[in-house]
């Protein structure tokens, strides 16, 4: 008896230690600062990544990637693919909640795919979902996704976070408030949005999964690097990317080491120019080669990157299976660029250093977002090449959500810099398939190769991944022949993070993959009410 009264005690304390460590770990915010703000909070819209990084806080998928990049379970609670590779049967987790209590079914399923491939939603990620012959929902937590072909990306599209059908459903999503005042299932619910200023999300108790510690996540607006490593080195935002003069220089000081821990992997993107292709200026594709030779990227790295990055070589970067390592960038050859012009009739024929073909000079202008001191001196360097060899450059600097709004989705621009944050999976169907350049579609340059589309396709029925590489290779040889964009590097992601958050580990997939889990020790917090509710 007494032994049992011993045991009884024994586990009593146990779980009253793990409630109060529970207890006094929670609470706190994570504030992290942007130069950019988001434009749309629905995940099926969210093509900039301001936009999608605040939908992952408050949306799940049938999957996720874990920290090794493997797909698992997410809303899911387990899956099956046919033998075929052509049906895919999803088995829904029960009891999962809406941030307003509704109860998360298969419908929710059914209703976002139909949001996906429906002509009057302009979502750029329509074309994973164009193979799907039907979807059946035989019960309230089972999916069955019947293909017309297998199709090998099939379970990362499932990453989709969902959407609910009982706000949504009969509403024009484009003109709905849920664009500003959406509602997931994810850990965190949205609570407010000032445009250009923060969005405070604050933690969902009652999350399907074990609920995150950290109380409030807030995405606050910072208008450039420079003011953006200011606030993080005063601890008015506890995480931010860096740029390679800060990481290298700027964070020597006492205060900095004292405060924060700065990381560094490499980077799933690239960073391009790209053109519009329906201009007459950048249809030939030997001018585009021209371009290309003439803008020297190794000082691209050493100046603006500090040597954090390397050059590349086409869609695929070296951290994906897809990647050709045989693919050598073109070299800095200014001399042979000009040749290669006056080859296709742009000649400087009046002596005053400008190229002219047909009475027209040589020139554009290339469109870059505010805030983003890489990019626009990435952009300087570019033009200080091309006016080198007779090419006139002008620069605009446009604030974000007008960038994409007013230039890239309207097609409004002659050359763009811009960068491509990658997924593990390498399917690059969306943004270079010659049909995926509607407004709103990643291929807003305009791409169009008959045979890359058709590897492209073909490369979506194959599951072997060996037959799959031998394919993206031969796509990335082509492309970068092709010059749709001038490939110009990768760089390495370089961050930092407050030292009060714990349970904080770098893996592949980066180090919110388990967000759900930091925590800061309750002696440590900094912020005990973020917004009044």
């Amino acid at each position: 008896m007494r032994k049992n009264k011993k045991i009884a005690l024994f586990i009593f304390l146990f779980f009253l230690k793990n409630f109060l460590s529970f207890a006094q770990d929670k609470g706190d915010a994570f504030v992290t600062g942007s130069i950019a703000d988001a434009r749309v909070l629905v995940p099926i819209l969210a093509s900039d990544s301001a936009s999608a990084q605040v939908c992952d806080f408050i949306f799940n998928g049938l999957l996720k990637y874990d920290k090794d990049l493997n797909l698992v379970p997410d809303l899911a609670e387990s899956f099956e693919v046919s033998k075929d590779k052509k049906v895919i049967t999803f088995h829904l987790k029960k009891g999962v909640k809406w941030h307003d209590g509704k109860e998360f079914t298969s419908e929710d399923v059914l209703f976002t795919y139909k949001m996906l491939v429906s002509p009057q939603v302009p979502s750029p990620y329509s074309g994973d979902y164009e193979l799907i012959e039907k979807i059946e929902t035989p019960d309230k937590y089972t999916v069955k996704v019947y293909y017309k072909k297998p199709f090998s990306p099939a379970l990362s599209s499932w990453t989709m976070g969902i959407i609910p059908a009982h706000l949504l459903k009969g509403k024009n999503l484009l003109e709905s408030d849920f664009k500003r005042r959406p509602v997931g299932t994810g850990p965190y619910k949205f609570c407010l949005w000032k445009t250009q200023e923060k969005i405070i999300l604050k933690r969902n108790s009652d999350y399907f999964k074990k609920p995150p510690y950290i109380e409030y996540v807030v995405f606050k607006v910072i208008g450039d690097t420079a003011t953006l490593f200011l606030e993080l080195i005063t601890q008015n935002i506890d995480f931010a990317g860096l740029t390679p003069l800060q990481y290298i220089y700027h964070t020597k000081s006492s205060i900095f080491k004292k405060n924060f821990r700065k990381f560094e992997k490499p980077s799933l993107g690239y960073v391009y120019l790209g053109y519009n292709l329906r201009n007459p200026l950048f249809k030939d594709k030997r001018v585009r080669r021209a371009l290309n030779l003439a803008v020297n990227k190794k000082r691209i790295i050493k100046t603006v990157l500090l040597g954090k990055g390397i050059i590349c070589t086409g869609p695929f970067v070296p951290s994906q299976w897809a990647f050709n390592p045989k693919i050598k960038p073109a070299p800095y050859d200014p001399e042979r660029a000009k040749k290669i012009l006056k080859e296709c009739g742009w000649q400087d024929a009046d002596s005053d250093g400008i190229l002219e073909k047909d009475g027209k000079e040589f020139k554009f202008t290339i469109i870059t977002n505010q805030g983003n001191l890489e990019r626009q001196k990435t952009a300087e360097l570019i033009k200080y090449d091309l006016e080198k060899i007779g090419i006139k450059v002008d620069i605009k600097v446009v604030e974000w959500s007008v960038f994409i709004n007013e230039f890239i989705n309207k097609r409004k621009f002659e050359a763009v810099l811009l960068g491509w944050g990658l997924s593990p999976e390498p399917d690059i169907y969306d943004i270079f398939h010659s049909s995926k350049t509607r407004e709103g579609e990643f291929n807003f340059v305009g791409y169009k190769n008959k045979l890359v589309d058709k590897l492209l396709e073909k490369a979506r029925q194959i599951f072997d991944v060996k037959i799959r590489k031998k394919i993206y290779q031969k796509v990335q040889k082509i492309i970068y022949e092709d010059q749709p964009y001038m490939f110009l590097y990768v760089p390495q992601s370089l961050f930092a993070l407050h030292k009060r958050f714990r349970n904080v580990k770098l893996t592949k997939s980066g180090i919110f993959y388990n967000f759900e889990e930091w925590y800061v020790p309750l002696k440590e917090q900094r912020y005990k009410l973020v917004i009044k509710e």
